[in-house]
């Protein structure tokens, strides 16, 4: 049973909080109970702690009591704490806890909770977008990526502002138990729609995750940006000036899949997301996701789904005409 330990403090966000415990408690409806999450709730404080909402939370435990070894340590963030002082105390425990503990992690400007500990001393993290320059200002040994929406450095993770905080979980999720939780997850907190479209959203949660700078993540990338493009084994080959056979070699290795295999999934989680927020007729979607045509794009969901595009459509949206 894996133990994740949330860091809390007067303050503090109230989604940073609920939006990580959310996930895993939701995970835990289709695990089986010796898997189940178990959540812990740390203060800062003793007694009931404001959130910067007004909402009032109390801890399980302080962390002063917080002595065991955890899965994950998770520290939220909060619109003050880049400008509260370190706390000596605090700090140290965060050191010791971060040692024994196999992951630590930072929702939004959690992360300066985590840099006053020295903990990201030559790390790369990210952060929310507003606190990114101080906190790489304030911490120069600390690479700060505010671009991005989470980020995984060894064993530590961090996310951007506030919800992020729940996709850096449904990632934590992928990586503990694969895809399939982690999407399971992200309908039941109806969140897949809302991560559609844009950079590398069109598909978070089916397709396997690759560092993004390796070959295999530029072209993941180069693929979910250009749906409509010549995506041959051969255009992505000198995409990355590989020739074609190293290329599919070195892709299969890292992505565990086709380079087919993936562009038909991206196309058809591209078209997934239209079909769930959009009117738009399949054969304008199927185009839009670089399919042939529409039959081209109904044979993909039944092969994949077991079901038409226009009946996932139906299920999962409130647009019910082709």
């Amino acid at each position: 049973m894996p133990t994740i330990a949330i860091l809390v403090f007067p303050g503090v966000q109230a989604l940073d909080v609920s939006g990580p415990m959310d996930v895993f408690a939701e995970a835990n409806r289709f695990l089986a109970p010796e898997d189940h999450y178990r959540l812990v709730v740390i203060g800062s404080e003793r007694g009931m702690l404001c959130c910067s909402n007004g909402l009032q939370i109390s801890a399980h435990k302080h962390y002063s009591e917080a002595d065991e070894s955890y899965d994950l340590v998770l520290v939220a963030g909060g619109p003050d704490l880049p400008r509260q002082p370190r706390d000596e105390a605090l700090s140290a425990w965060l050191v010791r806890i971060a040692a024994g503990s196999a992951r630590i992690g930072s929702i939004c400007n959690g992360a300066f909770l985590l840099a006053r500990a020295g903990l990201l001393e030559g790390k790369t993290v990210t952060t929310h977008w507003n606190d990114g320059p101080a906190l790489a200002a304030l911490f120069p040994s600390t690479v700060v990526d505010a671009d991005r929406i989470f980020l995984r450095d060894g064993k530590l993770y961090s996310s951007a502002g506030v919800t992020a905080g729940i996709d850096l979980s449904l990632y934590l999720l992928f990586e503990d138990f694969g895809p399939e939780l982690s999407l399971n997850v992200a309908k039941r907190l109806v969140v897949f729609m809302q991560r559609r479209g844009g950079q590398s959203q069109f598909s978070p949660y089916l397709t396997p995750y690759v560092e993004e700078l390796s070959v295999t993540g530029q072209v993941q990338q180069y693929v979910q940006a250009h749906l409509q493009a010549d995506l041959t084994v051969e255009a992505l080959a000198r995409h990355v000036t590989m020739s074609a056979r190293n290329f599919a070699r070195v892709f299969v290795k890292e992505a565990k899949m086709t380079p087919a295999d993936f562009i038909e999934g991206a196309r058809m989680d591209a078209a997934r997301a239209l079909l769930e927020s959009s009117g738009e007729p399949l054969k304008t979607i199927a185009f839009s996701c670089g399919f042939r045509n529409r039959d081209h794009m109904r044979a993909v969901f039944m092969k994949r789904l077991g079901i038409t595009a226009m009946q996932y459509r139906v299920n999962f949206s409130g647009f019910k005409n082709a």
